[in-house]
């Protein structure tokens, strides 16, 4: 597709400008974005919700609203292999409670546990989620004032029939930090991001050396049909890169890994040094996506396809989160990236919210937020013991029946 560009002057007349040229790909984009909608800084719960936006037209639709629980929070969607038909939100209210919704085939229940991120098994029957004890402070100088740190954290998983919860010594260290577990499509490998602690005192904010902690990548094999884990193996270390290594997502087809590194810490987001890599699991070679900019790169998902990739970054000038897609080839090769457009060209220029957990998925979500409100303000849920003290496994907790 080419565009010719002319102006006109009144002087000089008409004059016509390089040709551009877009290329169109000929594998499909999955029609719907979900994306959380927020003001840019959170110092508390307003006006946060889900929506999702069908890209082919400009028509969005609200999925699930904070207001529902008297202003509470909103986040932490996740679905399985792209699918709107197995899904979870997390949310957080003084007045309702810290839970996980569930929408399960059309069923929507109430899981009275706090899952933070969340990846959900390529069989539907489990799913893998991270506790984390995340606070947020501020710097006074700099381009970007906020920062995170974790101080403790550990990755549990879920299983859908028995509603059971448990963990792996693997996924538990208490002298380490394991966060953002992402599944291998064939789902015999858990890839999640763990970090030394390197501080005792797990409440001071910030810690002392919270700005030297670097997360390594990791990854650990399970068995589904025995329910066992192997040892945790190092993919990609720190020390190699000097950086953080956050928020892994593998390709569909299993040949490539999307993450993140920054400069250090948890939450990339608010880092400026962050930007997205891509990793070849046949031969563990990674670079830099040449998608990048000079704010921070962070939140990614594959389409269903593989050929798409969903992204936030602040590189329309550093303060406000927006979602870009990029077409990633057969090679791993990110395409130009380009904004996710609205119907009014000047939409983004005096939106005063962010877009962020881009995900993209197969179809719409036909979940009401009606039903979703109501689940969420109901007295009834499932509930379920985490099987651990701080960040040490101990038994499996049960989970009594509704």
């Amino acid at each position: 597709m080419q565009f010719d560009i002319f102006a006109y002057d009144r002087d000089e007349g008409w004059r016509q400008y390089e040709t551009v040229t877009s290329r169109v790909a000929t594998e499909k984009i999955d029609p719907v974005l979900v994306y959380r909608f927020i003001r840019p800084i959170q110092s508390f719960w307003r006006k946060t919700s889900i929506y999702q936006r069908n890209i082919e037209t400009y028509e969005r639709s609200l999925v699930f609203n904070g207001d529902d629980i008297d202003n509470g929070c909103v986040n932490c969607h996740s679905f399985c292999s792209n699918s709107p038909e197995k899904m979870t939100i997390g949310m957080r209210s003084k007045i309702h409670g810290s839970n996980t919704l569930m929408n399960d085939g059309g069923q929507v229940g109430k899981i009275g546990a706090k899952w933070g991120y969340t990846a959900w098994h390529p069989s539907g029957r489990l799913a893998a989620y991270s506790i984390n004890k995340v606070h947020q402070f501020f710097h006074t100088t700099g381009v970007e004032n906020r920062d995170v740190v974790d101080l403790d954290s550990a990755i549990m998983y879920y299983d859908v029939s028995s509603r059971e919860t448990r963990t792996a010594p693997a996924l538990s260290r208490r002298d380490r930090l394991e966060s953002y577990p992402t599944w291998s499509p064939d789902g015999k490998y858990l890839y999640f991001s763990s970090a030394a602690i390197l501080w005792q005192d797990r409440h001071s904010i910030p810690p002392k050396n919270y700005d030297k902690v670097r997360y390594d990548l990791m990854r650990v094999s399970y068995d589904l049909d025995t329910d066992t884990w192997g040892q945790a193996e190092m993919v990609l270390g720190s020390a190699r890169t000097g950086l953080s290594i956050l928020q892994p997502r593998v390709s569909p087809d299993g040949r490539f890994l999307v993450f993140v590194m920054c400069d250090y810490g948890c939450f990339p987001v608010f880092r400026t040094s962050s930007d997205l890599y891509i990793m070849d699991l046949q031969t563990r070679q990674h670079r830099k996506l040449a998608i990048n900019s000079e704010y921070a790169e962070s939140w990614h998902s594959f389409s269903s396809n593989g050929r798409w990739l969903a992204f936030s970054s602040k590189k329309r000038g550093g303060l406000f989160t927006r979602t870009f897609f990029s077409y990633i080839d057969a090679n791993g090769v990110a395409h130009k990236p380009f904004i996710l457009p609205q119907e009014n060209p000047t939409y983004y220029d005096s939106l005063l919210f962010t877009y962020s957990v881009p995900e993209l998925i197969t179809g719409a979500i036909t979940i009401t937020p009606k039903t979703l409100g109501a689940a969420s303000r109901s007295e009834k849920y499932i509930y379920t013991t985490p099987p651990i003290s701080g960040a040490s496994p101990r038994s499996s907790g049960r989970i009594d029946r509704e």
